[in-house]
């Protein structure tokens, strides 16, 4: 949809800094470059100042109306709005935060424990303030964000959180992993599948939690998980797509295109490409790469899963999928929610969490790019970076809170705001920053 090569990028520029306990930071930026940390740090602190402390709850928090900065989810709590909460303070605390951080994460974990888990060790869905079930449903892609909430608060040194993570973990191998390796669906209050379905976006999100333990921990086991989550979508099943990345598969991991056909709208499980996940995926093979992970294509993967050899390693994938994403769903204001095979749209509202990707993918490949000494890459990329940072401020409502998404410019109709109960804290623009901030900060 557009050149790979963006020419409007005009803003100021800003990137990150690393914090995580895995990574040696470097101390020999240029003034340049530490001047882009500190500006991505500041936006990370400065999307947390909003929630904080209005966010917080007796119990548990509740989310804010983009528009008015009021409440809207009632008593309500949803386990991935929970766990984002956690994450988001979690990450303050790491870029050397305000000191209400990690109390604020801890209040979200205490609530986790408290009321979201059941007794057999899952996680229920939606409950109230009080700890009721609202939802029981046992949630792939819930417990993948709770894996990841105990991993960013263990990295930050809260107590009980370590214990959180490996106790998640047990479950995750227990409860949804399949005989592929890869995340089942959600189950009901007893473990049966809703569905014989599989999906790539709770399989994402998974890897995502297992880089994070990997950077609280250090221990290989969560990157040689993150590798093989990675492989398997990025890798294995996109060879049958041309290299992009479908959403939907079946309990054999077969293709499903069929799925969800007549609702081009729906908010989690569209049909399409989702160029948003594109980006997702790229910020994410960046870090394998910054870890120096086995690349895609060594041989001995012993952890289950489909067979294949692609050539090629992390940071090339990552620049694939990063300008699959641009070339087919870039559209200046925003990435569009869907295309076709053929780079056609399909549902053209833009989302701010795809944006908010975009930025993070932007700044770690570049990172990894300056870290190879691919100067054009890393200066390409930079721009990239600097274009999406300038489209921020049309996602953001009066209340400093991101709105869902915007329809295309073309269109009549309002910004659209969430809906209870809720499940985005501003964790994806949090991220982006806290990934922005600390690639910064490893260039030198």
């Amino acid at each position: 949809m557009t050149d790979a090569t963006p020419t409007d990028a005009t803003s100021t520029d800003s990137t990150p800094t690393d914090a995580t306990s895995t990574d040696a930071t470097r101390t020999d930026a240029t003034p340049h470059t530490r001047r882009r940390a500190r500006s991505n740090r500041a936006r990370l602190l400065a999307t947390l100042r909003v929630q904080y402390p209005d966010a917080l709850a007796g119990r548990g928090y509740r989310l804010l109306h983009p528009e008015t900065g009021d409440h809207y989810t009632g008593d309500r709590r949803h386990l991935v709005a929970t766990c984002r909460s956690i994450a988001n303070f979690a990450l303050g605390a790491l870029a050397d935060g305000p000191d209400w951080c990690l109390p604020a994460a801890e209040h979200g974990l205490t609530f986790l424990r408290e009321a979201h888990r059941s007794d057999d060790g899952g996680y229920r869905l939606v409950v109230t303030a009080d700890g009721d079930s609202v939802d029981r449903t046992r949630s792939a892609y819930g417990h993948a964000f709770v894996l990841l909430a105990y991993a960013r608060a263990a990295d930050a040194g809260i107590d009980g959180a370590r214990e959180g993570l490996d106790a998640t973990h047990a479950l995750i191998e227990e409860r949804f992993r399949d005989e592929a390796g890869l995340l089942r669906s959600d189950c009901d209050a007893e473990w049966t599948e809703l569905e014989p379905y599989r999906g790539q976006n709770a399989n994402m999100h998974a890897c995502e939690a297992y880089l994070a333990a990997y950077e609280a921990t250090g221990e290989a086991a969560y990157l040689d998980r993150a590798r093989h989550v990675a492989r398997a979508i990025t890798v294995d099943l996109a060879a049958e797509t041309d290299g992009l990345l479908w959403e939907h598969y079946t309990a054999e991991w077969k293709h499903d295109f069929a799925y969800n056909a007549d609702e081009p709208r729906h908010q989690f499980r569209p049909p399409g490409y989702q160029p948003g996940h594109h980006v997702e995926w790229a910020k994410f093979l960046a870090l394998f790469d910054r870890y120096d992970a086995d690349g895609p294509a060594v041989e001995g993967d012993d952890s289950g899963g489909t067979d294949g050899d692609s050539g090629g390693d992390w940071y090339e994938r990552g620049l694939e999928l990063f300008d699959a994403a641009v070339d087919r769903g870039w559209a200046e204001n925003g990435f569009v929610y869907t295309h076709a095979a053929d780079g056609s749209t399909l549902v053209a509202d833009r989302y701010g969490w795809a944006l908010a990707e975009g930025i993070g993918a932007a700044a770690a490949l570049a990172e990894r790019a300056v870290a190879r000494g691919d100067a054009t890459a890393a200066a390409r990329l930079r721009r990239w970076h600097r274009r999406f940072l300038v489209r921020t401020d049309l996602f953001r409502g009066p209340a400093g809170v991101w709105y869902e998404k915007r329809p295309p410019a073309d269109a009549d109709g309002d910004l659209v705001a969430p809906e209870p109960p809720g499940v985005e804290p501003d964790y994806h623009p949090a991220s982006a920053f806290f990934e922005s901030w600390r690639s910064a900060r490893r260039e030198s």
